[in-house]
């Protein structure tokens, strides 16, 4: 069995942002010459996602308002942990948006479906993070 592993680095300039890793995925799997396998990639932050979803800015607009009214950022006061920090509420939005996806690997591909890509979600930016991406297989 093959083991390929790469770390990805993101720094988004804003608090909160998506950005759509498939491609960077796909490069990674093309590097590591795995045909059939399992390809693992999870955020290395605790106030970081990476999940699987569809790429439309409709949607990623009601991601940041569905997040916003479940754990909104302020006031700051509202949360216990906010004493050092400010950054509760993402640590919350992390919890609900996920660490981590798993996707086959067939035939040298990702085995997604239609309308499946995969994203970085962001909710503590503005400072460099990484994302690791673990592929085994032959």
């Amino acid at each position: 069995m093959k083991s390929y592993r790469k770390e990805l680095w993101f720094n988004i300039p804003t608090r909160r942002g998506f950005v759509n890793i498939t491609h960077e995925l796909e490069k990674c799997l093309g590097e590591s010459g795995i045909k059939e396998g399992l390809l693992l990639c999870n955020a290395m932050h605790i106030t970081a996602s990476v999940f699987i979803n569809d790429d439309e800015s409709g949607l990623h607009k009601d991601f940041e308002n569905w997040l916003e009214r479940l754990a909104p950022e302020k006031p700051y006061s509202q949360y216990h942990h906010n004493g050092f920090e400010d950054n509760a509420d993402a640590h919350l939005k992390r919890t609900i948006m996920g660490r981590e996806v798993v996707v086959a690997i067939t035939d040298g591909k990702l085995d997604l479906g239609p309308w499946e890509q995969v994203f970085y979600g962001e909710f503590d930016g503005k400072r460099r993070k990484r994302v690791l991406v673990k592929i085994i297989g032959e």
